[in-house]
């Protein structure tokens, strides 16, 4: 399973990473932000290590927030979009869009961001955080399988075999195959936002190379939120003092913070580091959930947990073997 790391609601590809690195010509370049002195890697380190914990954190507002997934996407990735927009301004990241094509992709993408986030707060709010999360870790699964129709890439057997382990974790997960259980449903919807996922990071590992990453993520969330929000149009939902401030704080925290958080972290740390770091998201997510909310996952939840954590994580140690080394990010 050659994973390539993408956290979800922004997208970071090691092709973004050369590109950026490694500087070239183009018609209508960024205008870069002015140079960042280099932080000690254990700063970085904890830099990425918090954008992890907060990235896990967020599944807890599904049970937190008294409102519908759509509400809670919408809110986040508007929010979360007009947090970017400051900070790209303040560090002077040009967000012009060069082609039409680029901005019917960042429209796609946004719409994929959307429909991922919708599925994944409906698998928190019909299950529980651990089912929500651990069904989401399977997306590499889908990522492997996908990527021969997007490019070139040929499935290894360790590749099967891997794909096999997250398959089999999603099954133990699985207490009855009955839509009428929430655990069920919950694992249901946690895949189905999984796959979103995957094409999100398929289709962004295609175009995002010659925009930085905060324009990019500015997009996404902005699309996402704009695809959202009308449809509370549709569905009207009342929106007390306490929702507004836990959304906001979703957005600014939870959402654009850990997206800086993580682009600053990679300066000094080479992504797949980055990428096993992020492997703990749902294990942060877990532990907080236990003793926030006190839900305590069953064991066959753990078991089925363990086999697609155990997985990714054997995914991103084999990738990190097999790829040459990653230059470290100097500038954005």
């Amino acid at each position: 399973m050659r994973f390539r790391f993408a956290e979800r609601g922004s997208v970071f590809t090691e092709q973004t990473r050369r590109s950026v690195d490694k500087p070239r010509v183009i018609a209508s370049s960024w205008t870069e932000p002015p140079t960042i002195r280099s932080m000690p890697k254990s700063a970085a380190l904890i830099q990425i290590h918090l954008s992890t914990l907060l990235a896990g954190l967020t599944g807890l507002f599904g049970k937190f927030l008294d409102a519908s997934p759509l509400l809670i996407t919408g809110g986040r990735t508007l929010v979360g979009g007009l947090a970017l927009f400051a900070a790209a301004r303040s560090t002077r990241v040009s967000l012009r869009v060069r082609s039409w094509k680029d901005g019917a992709f960042f429209a796609l993408s946004g719409a994929l961001l959307a429909i991922h986030w919708l599925t994944f707060f409906q698998a928190i709010q019909v299950s529980t955080v651990a089912t929500g999360l651990l069904a989401l870790s399977s997306f590499p699964l889908f990522v492997t399988f996908l990527e021969p129709f997007f490019f070139q890439d040929r499935l290894r057997p360790l590749d099967i075999a891997l794909a096999g382990m997250v398959i089999a974790g999603i099954f133990v997960m699985t207490p009855h195959f009955d839509s009428s259980n929430r655990i069920t449903q919950g694992v249901l919807w946690g895949t189905g936002s999984a796959v979103a996922l995957s094409f999100f990071c398929l289709l962004a590992r295609t175009h995002v190379s010659s925009y930085p990453p905060i324009a990019v993520t500015f997009y996404q969330q902005s699309f996402a939120s704009a695809f959202s929000l009308p449809a509370l149009l549709i569905f009207p939902q009342p929106i007390t003092l306490k929702t507004a401030a836990l959304i906001i704080l979703l957005g600014l925290i939870f959402t654009a913070l850990a997206q800086c958080l993580f682009i600053a972290g990679l300066r000094n740390v080479r992504a797949q580091t980055a990428s096993m770091i992020t492997a703990l998201e749902p294990v942060y997510g877990i532990v907080f959930a236990i003793f926030l909310l006190g839900e305590i996952p069953p064991a066959r939840t753990l078991l089925g947990g363990a086999l697609i954590c155990g997985a990714v994580f054997a995914a991103t140690y084999t990738h990190s073997r097999n790829s040459p080394s990653p230059e470290i990010l100097e500038r954005l």
